[in-house]
């Protein structure tokens, strides 16, 4: 398997404090990973520095192949999907924007669509529509969508660029119960997908980790705390070093979950 994402002592210093330190990260094809960690331990910094928005202090970054720093980083970012809460913000001005034209805009990962589309085009974004189960809401306003509908909308826009690398930021924030399992069920699909492309999922919640998701990496304090296959990592003591709580571990229908141990 070849690496997906390459990360060789990276550092990053903001105002001589440091974000993120001595990173070392293998992602590879066929893996699909969970990043844990509490608000303000690295997450995002980490994932700007994958997807060339933050430059490390020191150490080297490599995706799909290409080192940055001498590659053409706009075609490296062509490649790969994000989805995050910043979209939600970035269509707020566009709320009138059907389904079918968000999805479309994911070909070239633009906020609204400013080139004519081919009637192919239309064709597979509507047949991804109907492979996320939005299929009925292709030309409803993306301003009168459920926060659960809006996420699987941006969830197909990534899909419809064809990514070899697909990044979700904490894709469930702000949904209840009933449209975080359904959202769920839906990124369980997305690792079973034949030649898809790799998953990296972050988030501070454990019980997120879908089946699907073969690996664990948990950052604290801008440091690894532990990173492997999920089996090995996620342990009731690893969560509690990197959580700052003591907890109790299970295990249900191949999903962890934990218990805050009061002391």
């Amino acid at each position: 398997m070849c690496d997906v994402v390459y990360l060789d002592g990276v550092e990053l210093k903001k105002w001589e404090k440091s974000i993120v330190s001595n990173i070392n990260w293998e992602v590879k094809k066929g893996e699909h990973w969970i990043l844990l960690g509490l608000n303000g331990s690295g997450k995002t910094s980490l994932l700007k520095m994958i997807t060339g928005y933050e430059w490390p202090s020191k150490g080297v970054v490599t995706v799909l192949g290409n080192k940055y720093g001498s590659c053409n980083l706009q075609k490296v970012r062509t490649k790969i999907g994000w989805v995050s809460n910043a979209l939600d913000d970035r269509y707020q001005a566009r709320t009138n924007d059907t389904v079918l034209e968000v999805i479309l805009t994911g070909k070239l990962a633009s906020i609204g669509l400013y080139e004519e589309v081919t009637s192919e085009e239309i064709e597979r974004a509507e047949l991804i529509a109907q492979q996320f189960n939005i299929g009925h809401l292709i030309n409803e306003p993306i301003g009168r969508l459920s926060q659960g509908e809006k996420r699987k909308t941006f969830l197909a826009r990534a899909w419809m660029g064809n990514p070899q690398l697909l990044i979700l930021d904490e894709p469930c924030n702000g949904l209840d119960v009933y449209s975080r399992e359904n959202l769920l069920d839906t990124i369980e699909a997305l690792t079973r997908v034949e030649d898809g492309p790799t998953i990296i999922y972050v988030t501070h919640h454990i019980e997120e980790m879908v089946q699907g998701i073969t690996n664990a990496v948990l950052l604290k304090d801008g440091k690894i705390v532990a990173q492997g296959k999920k089996e090995e990592v996620i342990s009731a003591a690893h969560l509690e070093a990197t959580f700052n709580v003591p907890l109790k571990l299970t295990w249900e229908n191949d999903r962890a979950w934990i218990a805050i141990n009061k002391r």
